[in-house]
């Protein structure tokens, strides 16, 4: 029987690039229960989710089954103004960590894939948590780097951008609220856009110590996806305004800092060299800020 060739833990799909940057006004959200996971109809794969949970409960009783904004695709959508970009509608269910665990970490993920070209079809039975990850430049034109600790569950001692998660009971989302009215519907939609974008910051302040005040609003430059365990990943732009030194300074008094062992305050042709040793998801981070600074270079 031939062994299935091991997948790249570096590779990944860009699956939406937004090279230009966008504001909070053009990332819109369709939050719905049709993005949620579907259960696969193999009980013994959907049984091993609970299985492997337990497993991990019992010997990290610490851990934690939060909520999670599951990925389920994006769609495009004209503004009907000549000239000006469309914007971008992402499709948003609900998750949790204890699924995440079971599905896309789980040993045999691959087998809650269904062949499919479509990537909401192909990934309908996976968690599928929408991370997040910023690309952030000093003052000094440096860009922040960290790597994780050895304590980690995912890429221990790997290098990663500062980021984590946007979080659905940050905004009081324990659930989907079943309600026929459109008006609470689209509350909704536009306090989870401006969790995605509230969210990223929150982990930049907590992950790498600098105040908020100096930081940028981040621009949304698109999803990334490792192949391995295919997990998504939202990233985005955003400058600090102040040098490397002085954030290195407050690095050392990080609210998470014991998330990662160091920062480092990089150029981006060092940035190119140590995606060798990066998540997928990172990695197409990467690609995807070159990207954006390539329509810079245009302008």
């Amino acid at each position: 029987m031939e062994k299935t060739p091991e997948i790249d833990p570096t590779s990944y799909k860009l699956l939406l690039a937004c090279p230009s940057g966008y504001s909070p006004e053009q990332v819109l959200v369709d939050f719905s229960a049709s993005f949620d996971r579907v259960p696969h109809p193999d009980n013994d794969l959907e049984d091993s989710i609970s299985e492997i949970w337990n497993r991990r409960i019992q010997e990290n009783p610490s851990l934690y089954n939060g909520k999670k904004f599951r990925y389920g695709g994006y769609s495009m959508h004209d503004v009907g103004v000549p000239n000006q970009e469309s914007n971008v509608c992402l499709h948003l269910g609900l998750t949790d960590y204890r699924t995440f665990v079971g599905t896309n970490l789980n040993p045999l993920w691959e087998k809650f894939l269904v062949p499919s070209e479509d990537d909401s079809i192909r990934c309908q039975h996976t968690a599928s948590p929408l991370g997040n990850a910023a690309v952030v430049e000093t003052a000094d034109k440096k860009i922040l780097v960290l790597q994780r600790s050895y304590n980690v569950g995912e890429f221990p001692g790997h290098f990663v951008f500062p980021g984590g998660h946007s979080e659905p009971e940050e905004i009081g989302l324990s659930a989907h609220h079943h309600k026929e009215d459109l008006t609470d519907s689209g509350n909704i939609n536009n306090k989870v856009s401006q969790e995605m974008f509230d969210g990223i910051i929150r982990e930049v302040v907590e992950e790498i110590g600098v105040p908020s005040p100096s930081l940028t609003d981040p621009v949304f430059i698109g999803i990334s996806r490792r192949e391995l365990n295919v997990r998504p990943t939202a990233f985005f732009f955003l400058k600090c305004n102040l040098k490397s030194q002085e954030i290195q300074q407050l690095y050392s008094k990080a609210q998470d800092g014991y998330e990662s062992t160091q920062l480092y305050t990089v150029s981006r042709g060092e940035v190119a060299n140590m995606t060798l040793r990066m998540p997928g998801c990172h990695r197409g981070g990467f690609a995807l800020y070159e990207l954006m600074m390539e329509v810079a270079k245009d302008i």
